[in-house]
């Protein structure tokens, strides 16, 4: 699925009339937009916070104490969220090759069964077959969370239908599914509308779909998401050579994750046929000679990712942040 480009770093020119000019009025708005940047670090610092998965703002480093005096009981018992001191427990972890999701021992756990209703082709039906997937999908992710000490919610599944607008920006019903922020923005009628035989109207194809969507879940809850758009901001920008090798990494780990997320589905949880074509409609998916940004590897590469994430079912199998550039491709 193609993202926005990611914005180019800007250049720190002379602009010493414009501070000579605007200097006084930043000092008296200073103690508002501090406390307003505090309060957004502290959303972004939070392990169970959502960031934008497609664009990347630095951080600022000026951090401000708020303190409140109150005066009954009620009020005092009632701290605001920006003077509050954070809970303590996991947090994300903004790195790449190094993240705790790829430690030894972590995958997708099996499970005793997943019962999947008959698949109807209308945007409810494929509603109803994705949302009782997604509990047993869960089920056998969150243990590898826990035990990797990361933070965890479960994804949220939204159907479009018509333009929308969301924090990584405008999507369409006739485009691919789209994931941010913690949501899978599901497309239903482009995909009952693919034909061919490398899109059978099956509904392998849409579990091994939302099993990718769900590998860029993992990907967010664990940090990789966040460390992926800071690196391409950093190398000048989504659509430098640079920043579509990055994206070629994030979207071919999602493609593998998904691939783990079928293994233990294919051991009598759901039909044979549903895993088989799952994952022969991933492995047709891809940046074919026609596109004009090579962002998600090439077909045969993610034909070789879901595979090695089926066969094997281990996230360090899956780390793409440490592959070759030829794997990547």
């Amino acid at each position: 699925m193609p993202y926005p480009p990611l914005p180019r770093q800007k250049s720190k020119g002379p602009m010493v009339a414009v501070l000579v000019v605007g200097f006084l009025v930043l000092g008296v708005a200073t103690i508002g937009i501090l406390a307003a940047s505090n309060s957004a670090k502290e959303a972004s610092d939070s392990g169970n916070a959502g960031y934008a998965s497609y664009t990347y703002t630095p951080e600022p480093t000026t951090t401000t104490t708020t303190t409140t005096t109150t005066t009954t009981t009620e009020s005092s018992s009632r701290r605001s969220a920006s003077t509050s001191t954070p809970k303590a427990g996991p947090k994300a972890s903004i790195t790449l090759g190094d993240n705790p999701i790829h430690a030894a021992g972590l995958g997708a756990f099996n499970i005793a069964g997943c019962s999947l209703p008959g698949m109807d082709y209308s945007p409810a039906g494929q509603d109803r077959y994705l949302r009782a997937a997604l509990p047993c999908i869960e089920a056998m992710w969150k243990p590898s969370f826990e035990r990797a000490n990361l933070p965890y919610q479960p994804v949220e599944l939204v159907m479009v239908t018509s333009q929308i607008t969301n924090t990584c920006g405008n999507m369409g019903p006739d485009r691919t599914a789209m994931y941010c922020d913690g949501t899978i923005y599901w497309t239903p009628n482009h995909y009952a509308n693919e034909q061919g035989s490398a899109n059978p109207n099956h509904p392998g194809k849409y579990l091994g779909q939302l099993a990718h969507e769900y590998g860029h879940h993992i990907q967010w809850l664990s940090g990789i998401l966040r460390a992926s758009s800071q690196a391409q901001y950093e190398k000048g920008g989504w659509d430098t050579p640079e920043g579509l090798d990055l994206n070629r990494r994030k979207e071919l780990q999602a493609t593998c994750f998904g691939g783990m997320t079928l293994a233990p589905l294919s051991h009598g949880a759901v039909p044979a046929d549903v895993i088989s074509v799952a994952l022969t409609d991933a492995g047709n998916r891809g940046d074919y000679p026609i596109y004009p940004n090579r962002d998600h590897g090439a077909p045969e590469r993610n034909a070789a990712w879901v595979n090695h994430g089926f066969k094997n079912n281990e996230t360090s199998a899956c780390n793409t942040w440490v592959a070759s550039a030829a794997d990547v491709s």
